[in-house]
């Protein structure tokens, strides 16, 4: 894996634990969720925050910054990297 490679899923599969280990287990990362409703818009949203605050020097990672802290869901099974 990738250091410091991580998965954030969104959306309907990801309250499925099953899902998320699989994910987890095929790309040897740890599998994050939110909690926000329609969290697939969530990219767009932010990108048109961004949008408005641009003139000001505002990076996109200063906007993202306030979309709420994902929450750890699974992690890889151990020994899958010799799978």
């Amino acid at each position: 894996a990738v250091p410091r490679t991580r998965i954030l899923a969104t959306g309907g599969a990801s309250h499925n634990k099953k899902i998320l280990q699989v994910l987890s287990d095929v790309f040897n990362a740890p599998v994050f969720t939110i909690d926000t409703a329609n969290s697939a818009c969530l990219g767009s949203a932010y990108r048109a925050i961004h949008g408005l605050v641009a003139e000001r020097n505002v990076s996109l990672a200063d906007v993202v910054k306030l979309a709420p802290e994902p929450r750890l869901a699974v992690t890889p099974t151990p020994g899958v990297e010799e799978v």
